[in-house]
């Protein structure tokens, strides 16, 4: 008796056990029709900005024996004080000006004579919105020189403050260039786009203008004050 129990037990779950296997194969069966069914493409789009911010690095560098660190400092104060006063004279407030305070590392003498020497250096660093200001300044520092400072641009940069919100609106344009893409190579296959499956964006690409110096982590050049922007897409479309 408990034989003939056993039996239909065991038939019940031998069928279970096909009809879950046919069940999977059906489901695995259906998502590769669906794939086929869905169209990724990669869309693109790039407008053209002028920089509204600027930064300027300047550099003082006087290098002195250890006798002479108290004249050294007070080289650098005379540097600054000049530049300073050249900034002024040209419309810049004090507070567009960051100033670093007065570093000092060991500079060996280069002749090996065994001479302990210092560098001392000191930044200002200066932030505007007026680029063409900015621009006309770094070419007026090595005017300095003929005063008797030791300074030096250290670096400009340009930057367009409004990146955020202008991805945001080329990122729709992307997606519209993605789906233009998308039904050029449907139509190839007979077949019309749908709606949008799946999108992700790219990363942003900020380049010298007619660049094609892009990177897979995304680029930022502040070497020039026009600049492209470029985003990218990748977005998956229905088939119908």
């Amino acid at each position: 008796m408990n034989d003939s129990k056993f039996i239909p037990a065991s038939i019940l779950g031998l069928a279970f056990i096909i009809s879950a296997l046919c069940f999977g194969g059906f489901y695995y069966s259906a998502q590769s029709v669906n794939n086929k069914d869905v169209l990724s493409v990669t869309g693109s789009t790039k407008t053209h900005v002028t920089s509204d911010q600027a930064k300027l690095v300047i550099n003082f560098t006087r290098i002195v024996a250890v006798a002479d660190l108290a004249s050294g400092y007070r080289d650098i104060a005379k540097d600054l004080k000049l530049t300073r006063e050249l900034l002024k004279n040209s419309g810049v407030s004090d507070a567009d000006i960051i100033e670093s305070p007065v570093s000092m590392f060991q500079n060996y003498d280069q002749n090996n004579s065994g001479q302990i020497r210092y560098q001392l250096t000191q930044n200002i660093t200066l932030q505007s919105n007026d680029v063409n200001k900015i621009t006309d300044l770094s070419k007026k520092i090595p005017s300095l020189s003929d005063q008797g400072a030791v300074v030096a641009v250290s670096s400009l940069e340009y930057y367009y403050s409004k990146l955020p919100d202008l991805r945001v609106s080329l990122l729709s344009d992307a997606v519209k260039d993605a789906k233009a893409r998308a039904e050029k190579i449907a139509q190839g296959t007979g077949r019309h786009v749908g709606s949008v499956q799946a999108a992700s964006s790219g990363v942003v690409q900020v380049m010298t203008p007619n660049s094609v110096d892009v990177n897979d982590y995304g680029a930022y050049d502040t070497s020039s004050i026009e600049k492209d922007i470029m985003v990218t897409v990748k977005a998956s479309f229905r088939l119908q």
